[in-house]
């Protein structure tokens, strides 16, 4: 008795859980739905075509080709349904950057929304700023990849190249005898700036593998020292990062 007790608990503890995990995504995509549809009012509609165009064919065919069973008709439906869920999905978070990006475009720190979604084990992106102007917000921040390096720079395009000269000319002191590069992406609306909603696709692409992974990990290591070291790659006194970002999760409405 004291066993069936204690796998009848066992197995209630699992029920709530995965409950709770479909629970939490169905809150999620509602909640990314109603943020994207104040910005979109076209959602709705483009969601309806995306789920509806699948699940029409996927009934009209089957009954057009005579040889298909009820078994066959049913299963065709149901991938159709599947189909249509998934190119909804896909409408969704499509619209949702959209608006995402639209709504953070010209906000101060904005762009770190973008590279803190690129991080992973290629792209080495650091959330602060490497410099900041806390007068104009102008800011620039430093990232890596088996490309090279990267100075990614927010605000008046002047200032920032200015700026991106003497950060670049201190990354070259560790970088002596190599060929490293250093890629410099001005993000803006300007003429030789990068539109945020690009930068993504401007940073991943179009750039030749440079570096073997032991020797991104000593750059890495090497660009973390200097910057430990060096007062110039530090965040100034009066600048706060922590109030400059731009969550994705705070725009949709997430707690």
């Amino acid at each position: 008795m004291a066993t069936n007790d204690t796998n009848a608990r066992k197995n209630d503890g699992k029920k709530p859980k995965k409950e709770g995990r479909l629970r939490g995504t169905i809150k999620q995509l509602s909640a990314v739905y109603d943020f994207t549809r104040q910005q979109d009012s076209h959602l709705p509609l483009l969601m309806a075509l995306s789920f509806g165009i699948p699940v029409i064919i996927s009934i009209i065919v089957p009954l057009v080709w005579y040889r298909t069973s009820i078994p066959g008709w049913i299963l065709t439906v149901l991938l159709g349904i599947m189909i249509g869920f998934t190119v909804a999905v896909y409408v969704l978070t499509n619209r949702s950057n959209t608006a995402m990006y639209a709504m953070a475009e010209g906000r101060p720190g904005a762009t770190a929304m973008v590279i803190k979604n690129i991080n992973n084990k290629a792209y080495t992106f650091n959330e602060e700023p490497i410099w900041a102007d806390p007068r104009s917000k102008d800011m620039i921040w430093l990232g890596t990849s088996f490309s090279g390096i990267f100075l990614i720079g927010e605000g008046d395009y002047g200032r920032v190249q200015r700026a991106m000269d003497r950060q670049e000319k201190t990354i070259r002191k560790i970088t002596q005898g190599s060929d490293i590069p250093i890629y410099r992406i001005s993000v803006g609306n300007g003429p030789k700036q990068v539109p945020l909603r690009k930068l993504r696709s401007k940073i991943v692409r179009g750039h030749k593998i440079k570096l073997r992974r032991d020797e991104l990990e000593s750059l890495n290591n090497r660009l973390r020292s200097l910057r430990l070291r060096n007062n110039t790659m530090n965040m100034p006194k009066g600048m706060d990062p922590s109030r400059v970002h731009v969550s994705p999760r705070a725009m949709r409405g997430k707690n």
